[in-house]
């Protein structure tokens, strides 16, 4: 199993042979295509589109982020959760008034996986890395 903290995993076939994701742009693993710099927890559209959203903020309101991803509540906690447990998304709680709010921000983790996994996306698409 790969480890969720880290930046980068590699797809199934790379984690049985290379045991460790090489960087977008690096020589390793077979040709370095650069898909290997993808990190498959920011992938999913979802994911993505949240990491995105906070990548442009220092902290947004969960309600924020929820509205601008066009997600359900659920949906946003769910995927959430996913990005917190691999360090990427810091999660605080607090009061506006009397009214509970939730805030979401990128980690530094989260900021750095994001740009990793941008400059390998740049790199598929041909646009240089």
């Amino acid at each position: 199993m790969t480890d969720p903290h880290s930046a980068t995993t590699p797809p199934p076939q790379a984690a049985a042979s290379a045991g460790a994701a090489p960087r977008a742009g690096s020589a390793g693993g077979a040709g370095g295509h650069p898909r290997h710099g993808l990190d498959e927890v920011i992938h999913a559209p979802v994911r993505f589109s949240i990491v995105a959203t906070l990548a442009a903020a220092d902290k947004a309101e969960f309600a924020f982020v929820r509205d601008t991803v066009e997600v359900s509540d659920s949906v946003l906690s769910r995927q959430v959760a996913v990005l917190e447990k691999a360090g990427y998304v810091a999660v605080t709680k607090g009061y506006v008034g009397k009214r509970p709010r939730t805030w979401l921000s990128l980690t530094r983790d989260g900021r750095t996986a994001f740009a990793a996994h941008c400059q390998a996306l740049r790199a598929i698409a041909g646009g240089g890395g």
